[in-house]
């Protein structure tokens, strides 16, 4: 069966060891379109940090799960409330990976939310704000 999770893929001109310490700094690149806001800190495995948007209509907590040098990041959504929804937690247990592959001088980086289908009711909107974030913004990288 095809994988559903929301992906979206960019090339950027930055080498993967910058990249892939840009992605660490998510208020360097998850901010911008809905004024967002952050608490905690992502540099480390177990690292938490929590993201509120959109006027108090998303708040999400993320712990950072999995990091590989220069290649791939993983956080899991351990909280979520978004409350335009229903189903308020439905990013609870999701989880938000990039991954990283050198081609030449540049980077290609695969954003999944993996767990995030289009049987979600949020998945209209959040689909659309990732892109925002990730190809529309290119992480901040330019």
């Amino acid at each position: 069966m095809k994988n559903q999770d929301f992906t979206t893929s960019i090339i950027v001109d930055q080498k993967p060891s910058d990249v892939y310490n840009a992605i660490l700094n998510v208020r360097g690149w998850w901010s911008g379109l809905y004024g967002e806001s952050f608490e905690g800190s992502s540099e480390k495995i177990s690292d938490e940090f929590s993201f509120l948007a959109g006027g108090g209509m998303h708040y999400s907590k993320q712990k950072l799960v999995e990091l590989e040098q220069d290649k791939k990041v993983v956080w899991l959504v351990t909280e979520s409330n978004l409350t335009f929804l229903e189903n308020a937690n439905e990013w609870q247990g999701t989880r938000i990976s990039f991954e990283l592959y050198p081609e030449g001088e540049k980077t290609k980086v695969v954003f999944t939310h993996i767990g995030l289908v289009p049987e979600f009711e949020c998945y209209d909107s959040c689909a659309p704000a990732w892109k925002g974030y990730v190809e529309d913004q290119r992480l901040n990288l330019g």
